[in-house]
């Protein structure tokens, strides 16, 4: 694992016990720091007590002790530092509130040489990051993901010389972050989403645009032109930092060459991890092989079948409609199953691309709001449940349709996460063959 040598005597208190709070709470004790780890769900805190036992490890809730005794307090993402009581009172008590990247950050002078890719954006972040590290993989460059990608950057093992670091980075890591400098920092997009963290719009971009300004010389930052036309996100970059933006970087080909990279929002993917690669010193050839042997991630824009020449795409993680409204323009006659937990108002981002909507599949909490926005534009069908849609639009999609989960909505109305909504997508799809 990743450990730093100045956490070494010094005492922290973890809050959330999630994948990355426990590697991080690894990780401390590792290094040898003394930790207080706490979670709402005290199963987490029993098992990581059993697992951890005659370490420096305290189980008990920080909200009950002096916080000023502890060196910093790190929490998980998913904390609400703008309401969350504890974040607040560690606030007045003058003590950091970070997260596990900037523990990372922090590890950097005890790790090999090395660089660090930092990928932000409202949509595109998995897609982008895991494109990168493939390129690096087939360039025959050590790397590794972390992040927002699911993999506790903490949890693995260093690096030899010479490898990079791909990091996928919500807007909320980026608040827990201080010190983070990457050599390459990628803003794909700002769109509305997780506004009820933020005071606006602006606010959300603003965040975001936290991790050029820890950026120094002579690194790069690659940004999308209508971010930085609406929101000036390179204001507080240092004067002089390196800059392309994403829409100048021309294809390396046709786009159908790449499989599993179709769509206009994929366009503008390959387009940030070419400069990336580019901006790491990989060849034409590795670039070209790589985006020809991608085969994407699971739960975005995913082809899990073809029955009857109907494909069948997986796209679960398009949890907001600006998410969703590539995959739309991506085919040309969908039969489109939408809605779950709603995150905002509307569908606005997706109607520019119903007229290649064959008929939507309306569940979820938010069904019925998305069948009165839908209704009178495509045909549409309240079926409710995930299983049902599957079958429904099993009887009525024909040969060179496409089958699109691609939901524009949370799954925590009826799944544990977008994930397990994806795999059910996949089990209803292959009780059909």
């Amino acid at each position: 694992m990743i450990v730093a040598r100045d956490w070494a005597g010094k005492t922290y208190a973890v809050l959330g016990l999630a994948r990355s709070g426990t590697a991080t709470v690894r990780a401390l004790l590792e290094g040898g720091a003394r930790v207080t780890a706490w979670d709402g769900d005290v199963t987490k805190c029993g098992a990581l007590e059993d697992e951890l036992a005659g370490a420096a490890l305290t189980i008990a809730d920080p909200a009950t002790l002096d916080l000023a005794a502890f060196d910093a307090l790190i929490v998980s993402p998913g904390v609400p530092l703008n309401t969350h009581p504890l974040a607040a009172a560690a606030r007045v008590a003058g003590v950091p509130v970070i997260g596990d990247i900037e523990l990372f950050a922090q590890a950097r002078g005890d790790l090999p040489a090395h660089r660090v890719v930092g990928i932000t954006g409202t949509n595109g972040k998995s897609t982008t990051t895991a494109l990168v590290h493939h390129i690096l993989d087939t360039a025959g460059i050590p790397a590794l993901m972390g992040g927002n990608i699911g993999l506790p950057i903490l949890a693995q093992q260093p690096l030899a010389e010479g490898g990079v670091y791909v990091l996928e980075l919500s807007s909320y890591q980026i608040d827990l972050t201080q010190t983070l400098d990457c050599d390459v920092a990628v803003l794909l997009n700002v769109t509305p989403d997780h506004l009820d963290r933020y005071q606006g719009l602006a606010d959300y971009a603003a965040s975001k645009a936290r991790l050029f300004a820890m950026q120094t010389l002579p690194h790069l930052a690659i940004v999308d032109y209508e971010a930085e036309a609406e929101f000036d996100v390179l204001a507080d970059a240092p004067a002089g930092l390196n800059m392309r933006f994403i829409d100048g970087v021309p294809l390396p080909a046709d786009q159908a060459r790449w499989p599993s990279l179709q769509g206009p929002h994929n366009a503008q993917n390959v387009q940030a991890a070419v400069a990336v690669a580019e901006a790491l010193g990989i060849g034409a050839d590795d670039i070209a092989r790589a985006l020809e042997s991608f085969t994407g991630l699971p739960h975005r824009m995913e082809r899990i079948a073809t029955l009857g020449g109907v494909a069948w795409i997986n796209d679960s993680k398009a949890t907001n409609p600006e998410s969703t409204a590539p995959a739309l323009a991506a085919f040309p006659r969908i039969h489109w199953i939408v809605g779950g937990k709603v995150k905002g108002d509307g569908l606005d981002a997706c109607l520019p691309h119903l007229g290649n909507v064959v008929r939507a599949y309306t569940i979820g909490e938010g069904g019925p709001g998305f069948a009165a926005v839908l209704r009178g534009q495509v045909p549409v069908a309240e079926v409710e449940t995930l299983e049902r849609a599957v079958k429904l639009a099993a009887q009525e999609a024909e040969r060179g349709d496409v089958v699109l989960l691609s939901p524009a909505a949370a799954s925590f109305d009826q799944f544990r996460d977008f994930e397990a909504r994806g795999l059910a997508f996949r089990a209803a799809v292959e009780e059909l063959a």
